[in-house]
């Protein structure tokens, strides 16, 4: 089937964005204000010591200057997005990214100095202008990390490092998106495939034990014959956190990664406790595959395969939006109804159309309403990308609502919570309501899949990332056979003894590219957790649960992460959520093993 042009697309599947700019004069016109309210805004420096009606100006001009040029930016990179060949939409998304340099530039200097007032002065500005009292928090988290702030010389050495730092994450996506080959391998039919990064997982997912073998040693045969330039790239990587660490008086890499949330590095340390302490519930997954695959040995390349065949059923995007409404019904009335808002009302950009953008997201600024990009082909993972994007969206909506700018966004470690738990919600709906064994199966299969993917298998990252680092940190150079041997001993922890633990396997922590990112992939599992222990709450009917829910969606970054989630009841500091998200796998784990 062929795809259509953008321009044959019906309107009613398409997102609304003249509901940001009725036309593109319009951005234009706004363009040109915000690039001279930008340079304007220069004449601000120095001007914080006049007085508290100074350092008020100054904020609320900042305020509107990065608000308008992320409007701007925003509009201009979701219409590129809807068709990224299309010259003009393409310019004005980089004219916008540049505008967004450009106000980062030009207010520069107001962190600095706010913290060269000191605290006790921005306290007497406060108290004296009473407009000032919205930025306490802002004010208070400038002076919280104050500690880790360092001379202005010394600042600007270490932003120009910044270039340098970045050179390994670039080396290895260079390296691995643009020159890494795998080869070819024959399909089920004895047909050439080419190994690639887009359908590597497709083929760990056929029904021929040999395809699977052959294109998990093709990927990993060709990581294996780089492996020391990838160890190389690693080692660099780490290298530049741990003196960035160092430079900015950080006890250690981690400490510096989880601080900009205020995360205690408790949490990593108890999900990773937690998770080890639920280890036998993976190994009882592991012996339920065993068995249902019907195999001597199950291999590493055997664990992506599914255990039941993916029922064929389409569903049309008016069906998906029924029944992501209905399985969200707990959610109450208001929440039903905004989802409903966002159905009718532009926020989604359903199907796919030439050069339109792969994959899904959920954007918008704080002066529009949310949008949904997605690609819709009416499989069941399709609908569950509703609910997902749904969550965030839904979460966007109700955090613009009821912060000001400045406290509107979110931080990733909760980002994920409500877009999951609406993939919870209706993934324990549609089990409940399965209209034979064979659907059951394969719900349930699916939800057993996310528990493998995300709790345990970004959990292992995370530990794969601690101990790497706490190497690097001993002042060791990490080399392709310490990595390889930490990540090997990992897959036999967490997989357990019914598996194979291939030795190529060893080399998978070289094709991970949130490791150039460092400690960022433990949120993903801390994230499933969290909205694992919400959603019980909710279909649980705990008392409060909805407006705390509601409460915690309105919260932005007003309140710290963890502080947030304790609205719901959820204190990530301690094991319970994630014991709490063990308990549902350990349930439908027993369901599943009966039905075969």
């Amino acid at each position: 089937m062929s795809i259509k042009k953008r321009n044959e697309l019906d309107p009613a599947y398409c997102w609304d964005l003249e509901a940001m700019y009725a036309d593109d004069e319009l951005w234009e016109k706004d363009f040109y204000e915000a690039a001279r309210a930008a340079e304007d805004f220069r004449a601000f420096c120095g001007k914080m010591q006049e007085g508290p009606e100074s350092l008020l100006k100054i904020l609320q001009s900042r305020e509107n200057m990065e608000r308008k040029a992320e409007h701007l930016y925003v509009y201009a990179n979701m219409r590129w997005h809807q068709d990224t060949a299309n010259g003009k939409y393409q310019a004005m998304a980089g004219k916008s990214a540049q505008l967004l340099t450009q106000v980062s530039d030009a207010q520069s200097f107001v962190e600095p100095e706010i913290l060269a007032l000191t605290e006790k002065k921005v306290q007497e500005y406060m108290d004296s202008c009473p407009g000032l009292e919205l930025y306490n928090r802002f004010f208070s988290e400038n002076f919280r990390g104050q500690e880790h702030v360092l001379s202005p010389d010394m600042e600007a050495l270490l932003a120009r490092a910044q270039d340098m730092a970045n050179a390994p994450q670039q080396i290895f996506m260079n390296f691995n998106n643009a020159d890494l080959t795998f080869g070819e391998i024959k399909d089920a039919d004895g047909k050439t495939v080419t190994v690639t990064h887009g359908n590597y997982t497709v083929l760990l997912k056929n029904r021929d034990r040999r395809v699977r073998e052959d294109a998990f040693q093709a990927m990993y045969g060709a990581y294996e014959s780089h492996k020391n330039t990838l160890a190389a790239t690693m080692d660099a990587n780490a290298a530049a956190q741990s003196f960035f660490a160092s430079a900015r008086k950080y006890s250690s890499a981690r400490a510096m990664a989880l601080d900009g949330a205020h995360i205690p590095e408790s949490v990593y340390d108890e999900l990773i406790k937690a998770v080890h302490e639920g280890m036998p519930l993976m190994y009882r997954y592991m012996q339920i595959r065993k068995q249902v695959m019907t195999v001597d040995e199950l291999h590493m390349y055997d664990v992506y395969v599914p255990l039941t065949e993916s029922p064929e059923k389409k569903y049309t995007f008016e069906e998906a939006k029924i029944l992501v409404k209905d399985a969200l019904s707990v959610m109450g009335e208001e929440y039903v109804a905004i989802l409903q808002e966002g159905f009718d009302n532009g926020w989604i950009d359903v199907c796919e159309n030439e050069g339109k953008r792969s994959g899904a997201y959920s954007w918008g600024s704080y002066d529009s309403h949310p949008y949904v990009l997605l690609n819709y082909h009416g499989s069941l993972s399709d609908v569950f990308t509703l609910a997902h994007e749904m969550g965030h969206a839904i979460h966007s909506y109700y955090s613009h609502k009821n912060q000001p700018y400045i406290y509107a966004g979110y931080h990733i470690f909760v980002a994920e919570v409500a877009s999951i738990c609406n993939e919870m919600l209706l993934v324990q709906y549609m089990i409940s309501r399965a209209k034979d064994e064979e659907e059951k199966k394969y719900l349930i299969n699916y939800l057993l899949e996310q528990f493998r993917t995300t709790l345990y298998r970004q959990t292992m990252f995370a530990e794969f990332e601690l101990k790497a680092h706490e190497l690097k940190a001993d002042g060791q150079t990490l080399t392709a056979q310490q990595l390889c041997e930490i990540y090997y001993d990992l897959n036999r922890q967490y997989f357990g003894p019914d598996v194979v633990i291939d030795e190529e396997i060893a080399m998978e922590w070289s094709r991970i590219p949130h490791f150039y990112t460092p400690f960022y992939v433990y949120q993903y599992a801390t994230g499933f957790a969290a909205a694992l222990a919400i959603s019980g709450k909710i279909l649980q009917g705990e008392e409060n649960i909805l407006a705390q829910y509601k409460a915690f969606l309105s919260g932005g970054s007003a309140m710290d992460c963890i502080d947030l989630l304790k609205l719901c009841g959820v204190d990530m500091t301690k094991p319970e959520p994630v014991q709490e998200a063990l308990s549902i796998f350990d349930k439908y784990l027993e369901e599943f093993g009966k039905l075969f």
